[in-house]
């Protein structure tokens, strides 16, 4: 869903917004840029300040302010633009989150208002400047700001306890008035007994004052938050759902007070009296509200997991000793010590000692991964054999569980295109439920029965009380939450929220080679000698000569003699051929190292081993010749190796109905053997990094959406064209700031459970808005009493309210199932 934008021409009149700009320098500055904003269609006024470094400009239409923004950017300068998050307290339903919206956005300098119903949160995109305005607008809404402190992740499940605590007192003192109320009143008309007991003991008269004093207990009790927030909007003519409760508890309150202190004002035989159901409309509200709390609070349980992942101490050299200290207080360049069992504090890099790590946390993948000299560790990681130290290299903020937390939080707190209708409807909803139930008053004293006021006051209550736009508020934000959250234990990680809905459409992956679908480095293969050579000198030979070479086809063959445990010797006469290949004379003989045209340069027949060089070329591997002693030697293959996880990951790609095509810079022959060995569907072979982004309009044509995985930083423009693009997480920073979706363990198992998770949320956050909007398709009617011609049915206002509760409940309890969603 787009957030609110300021569009509403009645939210907003002709005022001075301000816009912060960075680059000003002199005179010619100022002038430049008052001429560049006053060229703006919309600009009725134009004043720049050198020194505040700010322009303050008379719009006429609050939509100009992105125009603004642009001037400035072309003039040569760069507009500032903040963003800022409220932590917002008292929003119940989907029109709260409306009405807050509008109320932010009419605020002059905001560009965008984004609030969410399910965190709490507004997110504002503004032009700067002082924040009180935003707190300004949300409280004269009718909504409470949180101060920064008071809601800062440490203390967040604190607030949400108090306050679920502070709803189940509220709730027991509820129920423990209107369970002898009910009894009283329902008790007297089910069971005669009971009647009988009320006109002996208590009196009917006693009875009605008795029952007076218990419903105002409740109403005016744990009841008293409706009003509190129901009646103020009543009075803005924004009524929301506390208004509706309000209006449907003092209808049948007020009634029942004047038929029992003065019955002579209602016509003879509708004296009767609800307090029952206005006290048993608190009582299950405030369950509903409860239990909602409840499972709202399970919905961030995964932020509240990572957050808890962060350790609280470190052991932190300090004039040559070891000392413990808040992970706050470590620095950047500190070293660390870790122990077996203990979490790494902070990101670093190891310096002494190896050790195991569990990286679950990070990739998902549950098997330890090796640490030792110059390995990087990661924060919030568990040691688990060995002890070491460490680096600390990134801290605070800069952490990498830092990072995920903040794109967790940034996608939970986002809303997709699927909500749009939900805005829409909102924005009348609650007036239309008002409306709708003064017309069923009003049809029912016109047409009703006998006793048609009574009849009229019921039904008008229970088509106020069973409207619940809770339900639709709730419906995708909180799967949103859950999926997200979910996505965050299997290593993927959303960092814009629409890519989750956007992912769920795609029809074509698209993936970059080398580093994506292969290992990223050059390995070295295959190494078979010819008749006459025995393996492991050839090996030692070659590896001594491409030791002095920084070719990685060299640093390949030297890696893999030294894996293979031979050491390299000395060399003279070392010469590197750019095209050809390096020669050199290690233990008195002379080795060359080169493609064919260097063996066919120096005279040296290849025939023995040429239908094993083009086999190995067919493979995709890069084939080499060796030469000891001016005679062929060997026939070396060096290769990007596939990642052992990818043909599972193509596999499943497939098995989800996608069609999957590589896009590489490198040469077509290897592209297309990789190829082949995947079974990928299309390959767009030997591009530059602006080929990729048109590769990519390519495979949108037919309509078709396409996602682009890539690790690169020639992979950022791709992953930017593309629908939605996906950087794995060991990958460059470039690379990943420029993608939708982070995929921290690197692997590409990690894209079809992405897409499977974004089907299975998408999914759900569909069958939420269903029964949320079928509920209320179907129970307004029948509240309103359009089935008493047919067959008698009515809905009681206290089954109405039993019924409203339980749709919030179910939508987050389906919404929670997503918790235990599989990945492939």
């Amino acid at each position: 869903m787009t957030a609110l934008k300021k569009t509403e021409q009645d939210t907003f009149d002709t005022s001075w917004t301000e816009f912060g700009i960075e680059g000003m320098t002199c005179a010619s500055c100022v002038r430049s840029v008052e001429k560049a904003i006053a060229a703006v269609p919309g600009v009725q006024a134009a004043n720049v300040n050198l020194a505040t470094e700010r322009a303050t400009v008379s719009l006429s239409d609050p939509s100009v302010a992105d125009a603004v923004i642009q001037a400035i950017s072309k003039a040569g300068y760069e507009p500032r633009i903040e963003m800022r998050e409220l932590q917002i307290e008292g929003m119940t339903c989907a029109s709260c989150v409306r009405r807050v919206e509008k109320a932010l956005a009419a605020v002059p300098g905001v560009l965008e208002a984004n609030v969410n119903l399910a965190t709490e949160k507004g997110t504002i995109r503004f032009t700067g400047g002082d924040v009180s305005a935003l707190e300004g607008a949300v409280r004269k809404a009718g909504y409470e700001v949180i101060h920064p402190r008071e809601a800062t992740a440490g203390h967040e499940p604190d607030r949400k306890e108090q306050e679920l605590k502070a709803l189940g007192r509220s709730l027991a003192f509820a129920a423990l008035f209107t369970l002898p109320l009910f009894v009283l009143e329902m008790g007297s008309h089910l069971i005669p007994a009971i009647h009988v007991w009320v006109m002996e003991t208590i009196g009917m008269e006693e009875n009605r004052y008795l029952q007076f004093a218990l419903a105002s207990l409740v109403l005016f009790g744990p009841g008293l938050r409706f009003f509190q927030k129901g009646v103020p909007n009543l009075l803005r003519w924004t009524p929301d759902m506390n208004s509706l409760v309000v209006l449907g508890t003092s209808a049948a309150w007020g009634y029942s007070v004047i038929a029992t202190f003065l019955p002579e004002l209602l016509p003879e035989g509708t004296e009767n009296v609800y307090y029952e159901a206005a006290a048993v409309i608190v009582t299950l509200i405030l369950l509903g509200r409860f239990l909602e709390a409840r499972a709202k609070g399970k919905t961030s349980q995964a932020i509240r997991h990572l957050i808890g992942l962060q350790p609280k101490t470190a052991h932190v050299e300090r004039d040559g000793a070891f000392v413990e200290v808040p992970v706050d207080d470590v620095r950047r360049n500190d070293v660390v010590r870790i122990h077996p069992g203990e979490k790494v504090p902070v990101d670093g890099t190891v310096l002494d000692g190896d050790s195991y790590v569990d990286e679950s946390m990070i990739t998902g993948e549950p098997v330890p991964v090796k640490k030792s000299v110059g390995s990087e560790v990661v924060g919030g990681t568990i040691n688990k054999t060995g002890s070491f130290t460490f680096r600390a290299t990134k801290i605070g903020g800069d952490t990498l569980l830092a990072q995920i937390i903040r794109m967790v939080e940034a996608a939970q707190g986002s809303k997709l295109p699927i909500q749009a209708l939900v805005d829409r409807m909102t924005g009348w909803f609650v007036p239309a439920v008002i409306a709708a139930a003064a017309i069923t008053f009003a049809a029912w004293l016109a047409l009703g029965p006998d006793h048609a006021l009574t009849y009229a006051l019921v039904n008008a209550v229970a088509v106020l009380i069973i409207a619940c736009p809770c339900a639709m508020g709730l419906a995708t934000p909180t799967s949103m939450m859950v999926g997200t959250g979910r996505a965050a234990e299997f290593g993927i990680l959303f960092r814009k929220g629409e890519a989750l809905q956007n992912l769920r459409d795609v029809n074509v992956v698209a993936i970059d080679k080398t580093g994506t679908l292969t290992k990223g480095r050059p390995e070295l293969t295959d190494f078979d000698v010819a008749k006459g050579f025995e393996k492991t000198e050839v090996l030692r030979l070659v590896a001594s000569v491409e030791a002095h070479s920084e070719h990685p086809i060299a640093e390949a063959i030297v890696t893999g003699a030294k894996e293979q445990g031979v050491a390299t010797s000395t060399v003279t006469r070392f010469e590197a051929r750019p095209g050809f290949g390096v020669s050199g004379t290690a233990e008195g003989r002379k080795v060359l190292v080169g493609a064919d045209r260097a063996m066919t340069a120096s005279g040296i027949d290849v025939s023995g081993l040429a239908a094993r060089a083009e086999e190995l070329g067919k493979l995709g591997r890069s084939p080499l010749y060796a030469a000891v002693d001016g005679k062929l030697a060997a026939v070396i293959a060096v290769a990007d190796p596939i990642k052992e996880t990818t043909p599972d990951a193509i596999a499943a790609l497939h098995a989800l109905g996608l069609k999957v095509a590589m896009i590489t810079g490198d040469n077509a022959h290897t592209a297309h053997a990789v190829a082949r060995q995947l079974g990928i569907d299309e390959v767009v072979a030997e591009v530059l990094p602006d080929g990729k982004v048109d590769a990519i309009k390519r495979l949108r044509e037919g309509a078709r959406k396409v996602a682009f995985i890539g690790d690169g930083i020639n992979d950022a423009p791709a992953l930017t064209e593309a629908d939605v693009g996906l950087a794995v997480g060991t990958g460059t920073d470039i690379a990943i700031e420029s993608a939708d979706v982070v995929l921290t363990s690197g692997e590409l198992t990690g894209v079809p459970r992405a897409i499977a998770l974004s089907q299975a949320t998408i999914r759900n956050i569909k069958q939420n808005l269903f029964w949320a909007f079928a509920y209320n398709v179907v129970l307004i009617p029948v509240a309103a009493g359009v089935l008493y011609p047919v067959n008698g049915t009515l809905l009681s206002p206290v089954l109405a309210a039993a019924a409203m509760g339980m749709s919030s409940v179910f939508v987050l309890a389906n919404a929670l199932r997503l918790r235990t969603f599989k990945a492939a």
